[in-house]
């Protein structure tokens, strides 16, 4: 765990914050604008190779997004961004670990945050038709516009 910790150091210069709530369990916070540069360096350097899935998270003016590795299956590593919610876009991460493609497409469809280069932003959750724009994890949407709109009505 450590050693983990030493080699975080090493990426400071994107790293807004680390914390270790738990003794197996560190998170890390990035600037949005190395984010892919740092999960990158991050992937290669501890050679993570399994994502156990992405989050989202409405945080009102500003989303959240939480990339969860296992390393070594013994540690949990999240690393976070924030964007904000009036443009929020990150690059994919499916070149890098293509098993994020489906993780990226759910929470495109559901928070409507943009992955760019990613190979598929077509609807993977919603239903066929559902209105562009609405996405149903925003914090602007109750669950009466909700059922309203998937009805038909909007």
């Amino acid at each position: 765990m450590e050693d983990i910790l030493k080699r975080l150091e090493g990426y400071k210069d994107n790293i807004i914050e680390i914390k270790r709530p738990k003794e197996r369990r560190i998170f890390v916070r990035v600037k949005s604008d190395g984010f892919k540069n740092f999960l990158s360096r991050l992937i290669e350097d501890l050679e993570l190779r399994h994502l156990s899935t992405i989050t989202g998270v409405d945080l009102g003016q500003e989303m959240e997004l939480l990339y969860h590795f296992s390393y070594k299956y013994s540690v949990e590593i999240s690393v976070g961004v924030k964007v904000p919610k009036s443009a929020p876009k990150v690059p994919t991460i499916t070149d890098l670990i293509p098993g994020a493609i489906f993780y990226e497409q759910e929470i495109h469809d559901l928070l409507g945050i943009e992955f760019e280069g990613h190979p598929n932003m077509g609807p993977l959750i919603v239903p066929e038709g559902w209105p562009e724009g609405v996405y149903p994890l925003r914090k602007e949407y109750t669950v009466q516009e909700l059922n309203r709109i998937a009805r038909g009505g909007r």
